[in-house]
């Protein structure tokens, strides 16, 4: 064990050169039979078994040299050996050349350095929502990379004009001038897209509708994936992928040689002993009965009085909602369309808090139970109010006379992701920073105040929920979701390392990320997949209603054009019958003339009727003037 982990002041040089000396082992006895053993085995063995010595990492680079100049004494070389030395030097290089990447791409990671020092301060479980935010930040980067590829590039290629000025109010509404861009549903054009007469076409509508579906269906095989993994690693073989007490207490890795670092992995390995050992200390805590039977009506209380302000909340959005829509029909305010996200996100502010309040009641003994209870209790509120902001668009906003109700319900979700991210930014400036300003000046119990992580980690579920349902009717809500979470990294770390202090009751959260991700994939990721299933469904029966429609309007007018050359035709047999029995009294040739033309227009009339239906008829005409 390093002496400087137990506290003792030596330097971390001194430290490996005492280990050194002390450790000549090689030309000992068992460092010469070791020597021995090694020498036949083939290099992947070797290493392996070098590899395993308890020694530090000079030692069996020594060792490993030493065997090698041993190796190269001996004279029999065969083509076998020569192939096999071969084959395990390109073996070594391909390991040498990926740890070296691997080292790379983990040292230019984002936020790496960061990420440690909030998991060394604070603990697994804030870790894991810092953790949580970098993994939604490389989907959004996914999602919008494909969006711009396949559907903002192709539009952006044809002509068009924005005859909107802009305001500047834009940038809170999302309407005015924002709406004649490539924000929204409504300006992308529905024909194919052609530069030049012989140039490749581009089908925007197939491009469109294909682009958000291969987007999503990646979206969700990663979901998928990432569950399995998580679930892999931290439920069903924790053994193999946690470290325990045993490889905490006496492992240390001797290839840290900067100061600071130093520090920061002790602080690590501090941590994650404290946390072991209170989960199970927390394991082996009893009740009596009538304290489970007072903890369970407790329980009971604080379910039943959250369901009852989760229902109310989502009825008052409901029929504020209903109230809004008629209201900006008599109102020409651009800022009036700001009070229904304003309501849901203070609503969004003030109960999660409201919820938190419980745990004074509850009083559970292991933190991570309080977490799943609040995530669970967040989930059915925040989910509950997106699910009827969904059923009020597709039932009144895309049942009204607008012209494109699409890019009306875009710029709802944009207003609603917009005004999230602004309470949350408020959040964490304002609020968290006075909190601690006026604890360390009047009540000083308001300074100690820990970090709400199932209320922040909805806070990212509830954003990323409306993302995902308005990447239809916003293509751009991912680019939009990027700069939040960028922001929101930097915003959040600043006010954990001022305004918070770690939690009283060290918990390990290695399973927190699983439960996260399982959060987002169900409800989020399914709730809006079936809302954009049920909108696109309802293009396509639109689509073949109006086509119905059509071919009623198509028969309608083909059947009144059948009835009214049927008159034409009888006014026009009518009109040469007289004409035949006017012959004998009026001018034979005359008559004759006028008989001829009318023949030929009532030739061009029956010319559907056939020629020899046509033939039939001017026999039967010659027939009645014969006997006339």
């Amino acid at each position: 064990v390093n002496p400087a982990f137990e506290g003792e002041n030596i330097p971390l040089h001194a430290n490996r050169n005492l280990l050194l000396s002390e450790c000549d082992w090689h030309e000992s006895p068992q460092g010469q039979k070791l020597i021995t053993s090694l020498i036949p085995m083939t290099s992947r063995d070797r290493i392996k078994t070098i590899r395993n010595l308890p020694r530090t990492m000079e030692e069996k680079r020594r060792l490993r040299n030493i065997v090698d100049k041993e190796k190269s004494k001996q004279p029999h070389h065969t083509l076998h050996s020569c192939w096999a030395h071969c084959l395990d030097s390109i073996s070594l290089d391909y390991r040498r050349s990926k740890s070296s990447l691997s080292e790379f791409f983990s040292s230019i990671s984002l936020w790496q350095k960061t990420l440690k020092v909030i998991g060394g301060k604070f603990g697994t479980s804030v870790l894991s929502y810092f953790n949580f935010l970098k993994w939604l930040l490389k989907f959004n980067i996914f999602s919008f990379i494909v969006n711009f590829s396949f559907i903002i590039i192709p539009q952006l290629t044809l002509p068009g004009r924005n005859t909107r000025p802009f305001t500047g109010l834009e940038i809170l509404t999302g309407a005015g001038s924002f709406t004649e861009t490539v924000m929204y549903y409504g300006f992308y054009t529905n024909s194919t897209i052609r530069h030049g007469s012989s140039g490749p076409s581009y089908d925007m509508q197939l491009a469109y509708i294909f682009t958000i579906g291969v987007s999503l269906v990646i979206c969700f095989f990663s979901l998928l994936y990432s569950m399995a993994k998580y679930f892999r690693n931290n439920f069903i073989n924790p053994h193999l992928y946690s470290r325990g007490i045993a490889k905490l207490i006496f492992c240390w890795d001797f290839t840290v040689t900067h100061e600071k670092a130093v520090k920061l992995k002790q602080k690590n390995l501090s941590t994650e002993i404290r946390e072991n050992l209170s989960e199970i200390l927390q394991e082996n805590v009893k009740f009596t009965f009538r304290q489970q039977l007072a903890r369970f009506s407790a329980h009971i209380a604080a379910w039943l009085v959250s369901t009852g302000v989760a229902i109310a909340c989502c009825a008052a959005v409901y029929y504020l909602a209903e109230y809004n829509s008629e209201f900006l029909k008599t109102h020409t305010n651009p800022g009036a369309v700001l009070l229904l996200p304003f309501v849901v996100s203070c609503i969004n502010l003030i109960v999660p808090r409201f919820y938190s309040m419980f745990g004074l009641v509850e009083r559970y003994e292991m933190p991570r139970h309080e977490v799943y209870i609040l995530l669970i209790r967040n989930v059915f509120l925040k989910m509950s109010i997106i699910g009827i902001l969904c059923y009020y668009w597709l039932n009144t906003v895309a049942l009204s006379d607008e012209e494109c109700w699409e890019t009306l319900i875009g710029q709802e979700i944009y207003r609603l992701l917009l005004m999230d991210f602004v309470f949350s930014l408020a959040n964490s400036v304002l609020g968290e920073f006075l909190r601690r300003i006026i604890g360390m000046r009047f009540i000083k119990s308001l300074v100690l105040q820990e970090f709400d992580i199932a209320r922040n980690v909805l806070e990212l579920i509830y954003a990323q929920t409306l993302v995902w349902i308005g990447i239809f009717f916003c293509p751009l809500l991912p680019l939009i979701q990027m700069i939040s979470l960028f922001i929101m990294f930097y915003v959040k770390n600043i006010s954990l390392r001022m305004n918070f202090q770690p939690s009283n009751k060290a918990w390990r959260a290695s399973q927190m990320i699983t439960v996260f991700i399982l959060l987002l994939f169900f409800p989020s990721f399914t709730g809006a997949l079936s809302i954009l299933a049920i909108t696109i469904w309802r293009i396509i029966t639109y689509l073949y209603w109006q086509i119905t429609e059509g071919r009623k309007v198509m028969i309608r007018l083909l059947h009144e054009q059948i009835i009214n050359e049927g008159k034409d035709k009888m006014f026009l047999i009518e009109k040469l019958t007289k004409l035949q029995e006017m012959e004998k009294i009026e001018n034979p040739r005359a008559l004759i003339l006028e008989r001829r033309q009318t023949e030929v227009r009532l030739h061009v009339v029956l010319g559907t009727l056939g020629t020899q239906t046509y033939l039939r008829f001017r026999r039967s005409v010659q027939e009645d003037h014969l006997k006339a």
